[in-house]
């Protein structure tokens, strides 16, 4: 991994190429990030750098994270998320890296947590179809429906598809397009959609299997 950055996912829209063609994008607010912390092989283990996002007053972080921050000197910031990046090692805290880092062209992995939808059931999370409505069926008609043989094998197969808990997951969308950069609105055009809701916390990276 080369380069990433964290940003808020703003909402979709659409640009138009010089041939007239309609390309929808997700427009995200990204960066500026401060470099936290560096985490070096001798001293951590491993190399890593810990970006900071969206800054926010330290009476609203805990003790650990304020302490972070009064000793790196770095204002406060609210989103933390740490980034295995090439050359993690020679990079200095305080550091702040802009949406520039990205270009227009550029392949991109998006992750983000998706929308929460709660407890659901089969239909809403699996596209399972309606049971029939006729005389015999029911009284549900939304339910799993069959789980298998009574007598053999006598139980439930994991990974039978049920109700449970639906969305509200991270997720990755692999090799999306950068359409657009605008450093003066700290704003990435990407091209299609990503996950997550408006104003959800989302984190780019150069893509890994482009």
């Amino acid at each position: 991994m080369n380069k990433a950055i964290i940003g808020r996912k703003l909402g979709m829209t659409q640009v138009f190429t010089e041939e007239g063609k309609v390309i929808p994008v997700t427009v995200i607010e990204a960066g500026p990030c401060p470099v936290v912390q560096v985490k070096t092989l001798e001293r951590d283990g491993y190399s890593a750098v810990k970006l900071g996002f969206d800054a926010v007053d330290e009476k609203k972080l805990n003790k650990p994270e304020a302490g972070l921050f009064k000793k790196t000197g770095v204002p406060a910031q609210k989103v933390l998320k740490e980034f295995k990046l090439d050359g993690a090692d020679a990079m200095t805290v305080g550091t702040v890296i802009t949406c520039d880092t990205f270009a227009a062209g550029d392949k991109i992995d998006v992750s983000g947590v998706t929308k929460g939808h709660g407890f659901t059931g089969v239909i809403k999370r699996w596209n399972n179809h309606r049971l029939k409505e006729t005389h015999g069926v029911g009284p549900v008609h939304r339910e799993v429906g069959s789980m298998g043989a009574n007598s053999s094998p006598s139980r439930v197969f994991k990974g039978k598809k049920m109700p449970g808990q639906y969305g509200h997951e991270n997720v990755t969308v692999l090799n999306l397009e950068v359409v657009k950069v605008d450093k003066e609105r700290n704003a990435i055009l990407v091209k299609g959609a990503v996950p997550g809701p408006i104003k959800g916390i989302v984190t780019l990276r150069n893509s890994v299997k482009a």
